[in-house]
């Protein structure tokens, strides 16, 4: 684990991007309150539709891959527990699609903390082996399909 991270970090856009706004700097289970943070965000892009929602969210993982990249080289660590941006659009890409209500809301956020706490492959692969700000986007974003997945399969069910 790294020292400390500076604050001062904050105040330079991408990084308070890559930190989750600063809920990538609580000291326990900072990739969940990454995900809490992505509530807000979700929340407010739901209602813009689908292909607007998708489009967002394809822009956010594009950018995530330099933003995050930005952000890991500054702190010296590949995929610093810090670095929440990922986390952020993993529970967007959970989110897509997914019917109104609290229930799912909650209910994509539990399946996709599951996905990216526990990895199952290819997940977990690609988290070992690629790098870079590739490497941190891409698995929350299998993590975000492989979620999203059920929640659509639980859609269908229910």
């Amino acid at each position: 684990m790294a020292a400390r991270i500076p604050s001062k970090l904050l105040l330079n856009p991408i990084d308070l991007l890559a930190l989750g706004f600063g809920s990538g700097l609580v000291p326990v289970g900072p990739g969940t309150a990454g995900t809490v943070v992505a509530i807000p965000l979700y929340l407010l892009l739901q209602p813009l539709g689908l292909v607007v929602y998708l489009a967002i969210v394809v822009l956010a993982f594009v950018a995530g891959i330099g933003i995050c990249a930005h952000t890991a080289r500054r702190l010296g660590v590949h995929d610093h527990p810090a670095i929440v941006w990922d986390e952020i659009v993993g529970y967007l890409v959970t989110m897509t699609a997914a019917p109104g209500g609290w229930e799912w809301v909650i209910g994509g956020f539990v399946l996709f903390r599951i996905f990216d706490i526990a990895k199952p492959w290819p997940i977990r692969w690609l988290d070992r082996h690629v790098h870079g700000g590739s490497g941190i986007m891409l698995d929350d974003l299998l993590a975000g399909v492989f979620a999203a997945a059920v929640m659509q399969g639980l859609v269908y069910l229910l």
